[in-house]
């Protein structure tokens, strides 16, 4: 009798062994949309192919590897040596060559390169979000180092490589390289002009010894990294080797690794440095200029990887509750965990639509788009990023108890989803940002009003919402005690043009109801019972 109440019944299969990106329709529609035809099909295949990696078992064990393992600093080898090394489990180390060689270091120049990159890391998100961080990092700068055009020659080649080479060696005698970045220090933060740390120019034209402490710096592993610094000529960027051209080892001093609440799977460090030898890349004082490029493409990161969280956090839970029974059928049927599931999944699709089509204003690459990019990149971040982590608890609820153990996986993503919105700047910084854009540059917002201009007529609560913000726009004295109000609605109204255009009916029928309309409630779940709620629902399912 005892091995009766052992029966196992009503419980979920583990959603494993299916396509992480043919089973996201607006993912794929996405891809689908942005690719021009000559890239299309050769884009869909390779990205089907990382869907099918990203699903399987293997795959998703090392994420679970990393995650449960987290880095450790060694400052001194046994004899007294000082080393500053991290060592990382070996899961780590097959995560980030897998990524390395699926391209997620490798779009700049390529045909659609940044739709099908873009694809790639959020479905890539999905499987160990840590890992990401060198990946995003090494992508995004190159468009700084191409402010020097003879440092772009030597470095872009290693950056774009599709080979993960994890050794201590000069980048030179490497098939391929990581890159890192530190910018904030202990007293200013996000006010990196604030910082203090000091750039010697030495004999050889270009060339410092950097003196300081950098308070945050990410795969601290990584081959080089760009830093700020204070020149003489100003706030300056540079270049840090991890080893030197003739092997010896920069000083590079690892003090500590931060203890994180989430992203435990990646090391982020506290860096000394003391004679650090440096390349300027750009000129003296133009440090912020000559980074910005790098900053825009990893803040573009963090909305992708928001969006990549909350499409796993939506797909598991709609993945429990299709196969998981309650009170005389599946939770799926039940109408008002049809409302709470449809109302994620709403969410979900609009950040993965509208990162999308910024990765798209990237491949592009003309002046409107560009210009679209400065004000649309730090509206997404601030507003995508916000949503994750409200999502990824409310999808975590809909498995109950179950979402609550660390077995389901569900906590793991519950502690990654407020990282993008800190990362890269929180969100005042994005905010501010945004008032920036539009002060200085008028381009910006005509790129905007055109891009959400293609969708009016189509939806009246939408074209309320486009003319409320321009009442807002109207007067940008004293903006800023409500730049983050304009911010969230500059982001949501081009979620709900994007999706007006693009989604089917019903998906947008329901966004433009719930976030543009008014008729919702402050939590999820709170949708009009008229909407078509099972079809939204539905359409967010994965298939194993």
């Amino acid at each position: 009798m005892a091995g009766i109440t052992h029966t196992v019944t009503n419980q979920v299969p583990p959603l494993v062994r299916y396509d992480v990106f043919g089973s996201d329709r607006a993912l794929v529609e996405a891809v689908e949309r942005h690719l021009t035809p000559e890239a299309r099909e050769d884009g869909l295949a390779e990205l089907s192919a990382l869907g099918h990696t990203c699903g399987s078992a293997q795959v998703q064990e090392w994420g679970a590897q990393a995650n449960e393992n987290p880095p450790r600093l060694r400052t001194h080898d046994r004899y007294g040596r000082r080393i500053d090394e991290v060592d990382f489990h070996p899961a780590w180390h097959r995560l980030l060559g897998k990524g390395v060689s699926a391209g997620l270091t490798a779009a700049w120049g390529l045909p659609g390169g940044h739709v099908r990159r873009a694809a790639a890391f959020l479905m890539w998100t999905q499987v160990e979000a840590g890992n990401c961080c060198p990946l995003s990092m090494t992508h995004a700068a190159v468009p700084a180092l191409r402010t020097d055009p003879e440092l772009a020659a030597e470095w872009e080649p290693r950056l774009t490589s599709m080979v993960y080479d994890r050794a201590l060696r000069p980048a030179g005698q490497k098939p391929g390289a990581l890159f890192g970045m530190g910018m904030t220090e202990k007293q200013g933060g996000s006010d990196v002009r604030a910082n203090t740390t000091a750039a010697r120019p030495l004999a050889e034209d270009g060339t410092y010894a950097l003196t300081g402490h950098k308070w945050f710096c990410s795969a601290p592993m990584s081959d080089a990294f760009l830093v700020l610094a204070q020149a003489p000529g100003g706030l300056t960027c540079f270049l840090v080797p991890r080893v030197l051209e003739d092997g010896t080892r920069n000083v590079f001093a690892l003090q500590r690794l931060k203890d994180k609440l989430g992203n435990r799977s990646n090391a982020s460090a506290e860096v000394e440095f003391d004679g650090t030898w440096a390349r300027r890349v750009g000129e003296e004082g133009a440090g912020v200029r000559t980074i910005i490029g790098m900053v825009a493409a990893t803040r573009l990161d963090c909305v992708l990887g928001s969006a990549g969280l909350m499409r796993q956090a939506v797909a598991q839970a709609v993945h429990h509750c299709a196969h998981r029974e309650a009170f005389g059928g599946k939770l799926l049927d039940k109408p008002l965990m049809r409302n709470v599931l449809a109302d994620l999944a709403l969410e979900s699709e609009a950040a993965t639509t509208l990162a999308l089509r910024l990765a798209a204003a990237y491949d592009d690459g003309g002046e409107q788009e560009r210009a679209l990019l400065r004000i649309a990149v730090p509206a997404a971040k601030y507003w995508v990023t916000k949503r994750c982590a409200p999502v990824a608890v409310e999808a975590s609820e809909c498995l109950g108890g179950n979402g609550y153990v660390e077995e389901s996986g569900m906590p793991r993503l519950v502690r990654e989803s407020p990282l993008n919105s800190v990362w890269e700047g929180a969100g005042n910084v994005q905010a501010l940002d945004v008032l920036r854009a539009l002060r200085r540059d008028p381009g910006t917002l005509d790129a905007y009003l055109r891009e959400v201009g293609q969708a009016r007529g189509a939806d009246h609560r939408l074209d309320a919402a486009i003319k409320d913000v321009l009442t807002d726009l109207a007067d940008l004295e004293g903006a800023e005690g409500r730049a983050r109000r304009l911010t969230e609605r500059l982001a949501l109204v081009l979620q709900g043009a994007l999706l007006v255009r693009y989604a089917p009916p019903e998906v947008a029928d329901a966004f433009c109801a719930g976030r543009l309309g008014g008729d919702a409630g402050a939590a999820f779940g709170t949708l009009p019972h008229t909407l078509d709620l099972a079809s939204v629902a539905e359409r967010a399912r994965p298939e194993l």
